[in-house]
């Protein structure tokens, strides 16, 4: 190789390493180790700040929008891999098959992973199906009726110790339990506020109740052991909210009325 082909490619491999100190030391086997950006991602028509979507260009969503702009951070391509709920992105978490995400967490997730700054708090509750006579939680916690989340959620889990009457069911996708509640099979499902709200407007007849059983914070997280890659979202994510990557995010994806919530 010529020598001067060859300082100029050695300037070239130092600039790089220059421009993108943050996988320096170790950083690239935890963040990156397949060479790009593998965004865990969960499908639903649902919305919010948690949710992705399936479009004819590939997928939208708030996660979506943060994890290709965490991989051009990096100079790097991002993937993103899909699953059916959040329940799947923690059972996966063990496997290296993702290596960012975004997602409600809880005290059970938090044995499974590690979470950096929240950036959305919800409020969780019930719909109730069209002509149902159930007006509050105490008229909804009662033996027969038939409360669905989906499978695996912090939601889930908050609905079944919220509920000591009502039988709280868990199925895998948003779209298997609105057709259920539209078709009267279910008494309620159990959701953030925001979401509920939207199915209320689809659904005539369906109401969604005041009260609030459970705060739901979403975080973006990495598996367990990779503690220089937490270090690296966290501060992703800090630069994001004073920046305005998150709030464009937000306004992007129909959340331009939504509050950005870190507590």
């Amino acid at each position: 190789m010529p020598t001067p082909f060859r300082s100029a490619l050695a300037g070239l491999v130092l600039a790089a390493i220059v421009a993108m100190p943050a996988l320096a030391e170790g950083l690239k086997d935890e963040i990156v180790p397949t060479g790009k950006l593998r965004v865990a991602i969960a499908i639903s028509p649902a919305g919010g700040a948690f949710w992705s979507t399936k479009t004819e260009a590939g997928y939208a969503g708030v996660p979506v929008d943060l994890g290709k702009a965490m991989a051009a951070q990096l100079g790097l391509p991002v993937e993103y891999v899909v699953h059916q709920n959040s329940g799947q992105i923690t059972d996966a978490a063990s496997k290296g098959t993702w290596d960012v995400t975004w997602l409600p967490k809880d005290p059970e997730r938090e044995t499974r992973i590690l979470f950096g700054p929240i950036y959305e708090v919800a409020d969780a509750t019930y719909i109730v199906k069209p002509g149902s006579a159930v007006s509050n939680f105490a008229t909804l916690d009662q033996p027969g009726i038939k409360v669905a989340a989906v499978n695996a959620t912090t939601t889930m889990r908050g609905a079944i110790a919220h509920l000591k009457h009502a039988k709280v069911t868990g199925y895998q996708t948003y779209d298997e339990i609105f057709s259920l509640l539209k078709s009267g099979e279910i008494d309620a499902f159990a959701l953030s506020r925001d979401q509920l709200n939207k199915m209320a407007q689809k659904i005539p007849g369906t109401r969604v109740l005041d009260e609030t059983f459970k705060k739901t914070v979403t975080a973006v997280a990495v598996p367990l052991g990779h503690n220089q890659a937490l270090a690296f979202i966290s501060k992703f994510m800090a630069e994001a909210t004073t920046n305005g990557t998150l709030r464009k995010a937000y306004d992007d994806n129909g959340l331009k009325d939504s509050p950005i919530r870190t507590e």
